[in-house]
């Protein structure tokens, strides 16, 4: 797959603690100049994001990052505060101490809140697969399905681990067919990338293949 396909599916991200918004200015252009599908970046910065990129990229931010224990009530003010701030895509963390009880009823009566605050805009709910077993994980396929959201998404890149490709092909085989997929964290190579991609992601969130087209600039990209 070409290096220019595989950007359009990135969301280059942004999410350290430090970010400064200089930075997040440099990932926003970079964002532009690489084509990516979206920007992801921390909620404080999305006002400022979206007056600086207007209609030329999406912006995406977190919701009960990265931990995913703030109540529902919090998640539903960080949504509707982000969309208010132009905020175009939402990315969720469940609460993973849910899913471990197996209180199902609650993390998707929690999705389906969000996604109502979401105001139209995409959701992607993180589960955080590296701390759910794999019974787990395809139950929160279904749930991520029958809550109406648009992607399921891999992990925070602020746990335990991130994306593998196991988890990326058991996402594809239980959600629904509405339900897209996201990998995110540890995502280092093309070749990750690429795998990623052909096993059924169809974004990556990731800040290192804008690294890499950087480095190719001077190779013909």
């Amino acid at each position: 797959m070409e290096l220019k396909e595989i950007l359009t599916h990135c969301d280059h991200t942004l999410l350290k603690q430090e970010a400064t918004w200089e930075q997040i200015r440099e990932v926003c252009d970079d964002g532009l100049k690489y084509s990516c599908a979206s920007v992801c970046i921390p909620p404080c910065y999305v006002k400022r994001a979206n007056e600086y990129l207007g209609d030329r990229l999406k912006v995406c931010t977190v919701i009960g990052f990265p931990n995913g224990y703030s109540t529902t009530a919090v998640k539903v003010f960080e949504t509707e505060n982000a969309v208010r701030h132009g905020a175009d895509e939402i990315d969720m963390v469940i609460n993973i101490g849910w899913a471990k009880d197996g209180r199902w009823d609650r993390v998707l009566e929690e999705i389906r809140a969000v996604k109502q605050g979401c105001n139209g805009r995409i959701l992607k709910v993180i589960v955080e697969t590296c701390l759910l077993t794999e019974e787990e994980k395809i139950k929160m396929c279904e749930i991520v399905t029958e809550a109406g959201a648009d992607y399921i998404k891999t992990s925070t890149g602020f746990s335990t681990a991130g994306a593998t490709r196991e988890d990326v092909k058991l996402f594809k085989e239980h959600v629904g067919p509405d339900v897209r997929i996201k990998a995110a964290g540890g995502i280092s190579s093309l070749q990750d990338a690429e795998d990623f991609l052909a096993l059924g992601a169809d974004r990556l969130g990731t800040s290192r293949i804008v690294k890499l087209a950087k480095g190719q600039q001077g190779q013909g990209y």
